[in-house]
């Protein structure tokens, strides 16, 4: 396996749209909840439990060689928000032509082909991962990250938040991402029904809301 590969992936210039979404930060900096670097944190630290946990789970079973189609499906069942299953498409659909670029394969082309409006970003990613060379718990490693990295670089441009206590909060919430990647990766090795389900409602009403609104910085 690469881990090289796996900074790649991870990292936030990768071309894949991540910038443009903001994970359910903009509406909550809205609503009051985030206004500073511990609530951020504590945003994150739910988000990467419930939502986070999910999408990593996914990532990490097509990693695995399982059946992404598949996977596309169990996606749709756990992403209640019609708003949050389009930006998930949105971001799959992004994230393949990058993927496709850079560790091109048969696994993405037919994905591609399959599902040419766009496949869920987790499941994407988790089929990129294979492509590079890596692991199911390297994908649910790099899905846990971006779960808590887009809502931090976003409260920072939405708060004018100090982008050193942002990394920090990032920072301390290492120990759970391993902790929801290990737990993500073993999900995956007992296949598609054992995947977790976890979901956050407050993330999916807001983010019905937030695509409503007819002025906003961020996609979703």
């Amino acid at each position: 396996m690469s881990r090289a590969a796996l900074l790649v992936l991870a990292d936030g210039r990768f071309p894949a749209g991540g910038h443009a979404h903001s994970g359910g930060a903009e509406a909550a900096v809205k609503a009051g909840r985030i206004r500073n670097a511990e609530e951020l944190e504590s945003f994150c630290r739910g988000r990467l439990h419930t939502a986070g946990l999910t999408a990593a789970a996914l990532a990490a079973a097509a990693a695995a060689g399982l059946d992404p189609l598949a996977l596309d499906d169990a996606a749709d069942a756990r992403t209640a928000s019609p708003a949050l299953r389009t930006a998930a498409r949105r971001l799959g659909r992004q994230l393949m032509r990058a993927a496709r670029a850079v560790w091109p394969g048969p696994g993405l082309d037919a994905l591609a082909a399959a599902r040419p409006r766009g496949a869920h970003q987790p499941v994407v990613l988790g089929v990129a991962a294979r492509s590079a060379g890596l692991g199911p718990e390297d994908a649910a490693h790099c899905v846990a990250y971006e779960t808590v990295s887009g809502p931090a670089t976003a409260a920072v441009r939405l708060l004018g938040l100090d982008p050193f206590q942002a990394t920090a909060a990032l920072a301390r919430l290492t120990p759970d991402l391993d902790r929801v990647a290990a737990e993500a990766a073993r999900a995956a090795g007992q296949g598609i029904d054992a995947l977790p389900a976890a979901s956050a409602p407050l993330l999916d009403i807001t983010a019905e809301q937030h695509a409503a609104w007819p002025v906003r910085l961020f996609a979703s």
